[in-house]
């Protein structure tokens, strides 16, 4: 049956394979993603904090927002080396995290505009809080009832 759909569909199994590689990005060895997941994370980490510290430079605010975004986005990328691009990108605009990778994105480039364009430091920076916490949704909607467990104000 499945020969019959490939068929159907125009691939042969040659496609089907190479497409199946890339989507899932198993042409890396699961250590080999490991230690990229390591480096892109930990880069993304460094630039943020470093980002934070160039905030209190004289007119550091424009290095501040790049390197803050920067930083959250190569975190971000990071687990693409642990499920693949594609993978990824469908699991990011579920339903669940829908509204939380929305807010991110328009969060990196408010972030950017409101520091490099529109020249407003204090834009910047709330735009770069928002990008914390919804960054921070994001993350906690992989983690089993942890969104439900942080919502809880009242115990």
């Amino acid at each position: 049956m499945e020969k019959l759909r490939r068929v159907l569909s125009g691939q042969d199994d040659e496609e089907q394979g190479l497409t199946a590689q890339v989507l899932d990005a198993s042409s890396l060895s699961f250590s080999t993603r490991v230690k990229w997941f390591a480096i892109c994370f930990v880069s993304g980490i460094f630039f943020s904090i470093l980002g934070t510290g160039l905030l209190w430079l004289p007119g550091g605010i424009k290095l501040f927002a790049v390197f803050y975004t920067f930083g959250n986005i190569a975190a971000l990328a990071s687990t693409c080396f642990l499920m693949g691009p594609f993978k990824q990108l469908k699991k990011m605009f579920e339903t669940t995290r829908l509204l939380a990778t929305v807010v991110m994105l328009l969060c990196f480039v408010l972030t950017l505009c409101a520091a490099l364009w529109w020249h407003k430091k204090g834009l910047a920076v709330l735009f770069c809080i928002l990008q914390f916490l919804s960054m921070t949704w994001y993350s906690l909607s992989y983690i089993p009832y942890a969104r439900k467990r942080c919502s809880k104000w009242d115990e």
